[in-house]
């Protein structure tokens, strides 16, 4: 998802080096219808916190902790007095969403607000067991409940050091992370005022829902730019699979410029699911401009991507290049391996690369449940079916674990939300994931928001000349939104 959601990332940034945005930034370890526009940018420290390894048992952990990264700026803040601006992290690196949420410092700016960008645990650099973290049974600590206590923890701690104990916090998120902000809010309505969910599937995946409804969303972007681009894309598959029944795998590999020859139904496999994940990245990322967010991708890339379908020399050539927009953006590959470039795991959108791949793997292991599937009748992919029983088949070899389905649901209420407050769940209408999640609202304070042009939580990014008007009206609506319940906040205290 990756989010779900999520925390779903293939070529992942590196933001770990010596980039010009790091150098705005420094290291410390913790002690204890308007545009909208922030002028300077955000300056966060990055810095440290020492986090409790295990909430929830005092015999396994005592009250040992882990260093859990954090970023934060006081630049917007009236100390003492302004909110807290609480991003939940996600299935990532911090740095990767805080350089791609510019709205909630643009926000802040706007409101006087502090801003905080918390890592979540097994994520980035915040690994409570260090390279052994993925290990069984430490990678057993990673579940949603003890990622929110960290929240919990962290922002109480937090508040009290600073001195902002009078300061409501809102909390954002996009995603897996939006998922994690409803969470919070039903969880701990003592510590967060409200929620800015943004492109949070809460329903698919806790296991509610169509398995057919993810792809089938994705096929209709390229359908509503031209019903030819997706019954392009439809046939190009179709050719792939006729070349693998007849065994006739030089000649896939020649048309799909792939570094080796595939050899057997396990390898076109694979070529599927890297081929089908470059159409889900491209629809979710389908902004107005072009990103460096979960890789490069350019402006309207299901445009872009259609354009090539249907100008294209032949189907099998054009769905490669087609692919190349995700996965060879730079043009600097020679070859597509099959293996290094796509990792088939418990989440059928994409796990990503790297250690993060492993701690979002687990997840969809445990308690995030996504048995998507395509079919070639309803989408425009290869039949391709995961089910719980694949699912638990795979997770039993891979982790060691069963799947629990429903737990998130009964953890954290699923549609059942008419008792909580003080949420926003927005949704843009070019997102796969937007029908997982809620949208319409569900009473005066449970506020759905649909953004017609938006793809994935594009009301998160940063103001840009190439917005919609649909995404400039949904922020001015979150707005006016977090000020009334940041006004609440302080009548209440």
């Amino acid at each position: 998802m990756a989010t779900q959601l999520f925390i779903f990332t293939l070529i992942l940034i590196s933001l770990s080096g010596e980039t010009e945005a790091h150098k705005l930034f420094r290291t410390e370890k913790h002690g204890g219808s308007t545009r909208f526009n922030a002028d300077p940018k955000p300056q966060f420290k990055e810095k440290y916190f020492p986090q409790i390894i295990d909430h929830f048992n005092f015999n396994s952990m005592g009250n040992g902790t882990f260093d859990q990264r954090y970023l934060i700026t006081d630049q917007y803040w009236k100390k003492g007095y302004g909110p807290i601006f609480f991003y939940t992290g996600n299935e990532g690196d911090i740095w990767e969403f805080a350089l791609n949420s510019g709205f909630i410092s643009e926000l802040a700016s706007q409101q006087k607000a502090l801003v905080i960008f918390a890592e979540h645990r097994y994520y980035g650099k915040s690994l409570p067991f260090g390279k052994d973290s993925f290990n069984i049974p430490e990678v057993g600590l990673l579940t949603v409940e003890q990622a929110l206590a960290d929240y919990a923890v962290m922002i109480t701690e937090l508040k009290k050091d600073l001195g902002a104990q009078a300061c409501p916090v809102i909390v954002f998120g996009g995603s897996y992370g939006g998922m994690l902000s409803v969470y919070m809010r039903v969880r701990y309505p003592n510590i967060v005022a409200g929620a800015l969910a943004a492109s949070a599937p809460i329903l698919s995946t806790a296991g509610m829902g169509d398995p057919k409804q993810f792809f089938r969303d994705v096929t209709a972007d390229f359908e509503n730019y031209s019903p030819d681009c997706r019954d392009a894309v439809r046939g190009a598959f179709q050719r792939l699979q006729t070349l693998a029944q007849q065994e006739d795998y030089g000649r896939i590999q020649t048309k799909f410029s792939l570094c080796k020859a595939p050899s057997s139904p396990k390898d076109i496999h694979q070529l599927n699911g890297l081929l089908r994940n470059a159409f889900t990245l491209m629809a979710m990322l389908d902004y107005p401009y072009s990103t460096h967010f979960m890789g490069s991708m350019p402006a309207f890339p299901v445009k872009v991507a259609c354009e090539i379908m249907l100008n294209g020399p032949d189907l099998m050539s054009s769905l490669r290049d087609t692919a190349g927009i995700v996965y060879n953006a730079t043009g600097e590959l020679k070859c597509f391996d099959l293996y290094s470039l796509y990792v088939e795991c418990a989440d059928p959108t994409g796990c990503g690369l790297g250690f993060n791949s492993y701690a979002w793997d687990y997840q969809a292991c445990t308690e995030i449940e996504m048995c998507h599937e395509s079919n070639n009748v309803t989408d425009m992919f290869p039949p391709m079916p995961f089910t719980e029983q694949q699912r638990e088949q795979y997770c039993a070899k891979r982790w060691g674990v069963i799947p629990r389905p429903g737990w998130l649901k009964t953890q954290y209420w699923g549609d059942a939300l008419s008792t909580a407050s003080n949420i926003i769940f927005s949704n843009g209408d070019l997102d796969p994931w937007a029908n997982g999640g809620i949208r319409k609202s569900l009473s005066q304070s449970l506020i759905a928001i649909t953004i017609p042009e938006g793809a994935h939580h594009l009301d998160l990014r940063e103001s840009n000349p190439a917005d919609p008007a649909s995404v400039i009206k949904a922020r001015q609506t979150e707005a006016d939104i977090i000020a009334q319940w940041v006004k609440m906040a302080r009548q209440r205290s």
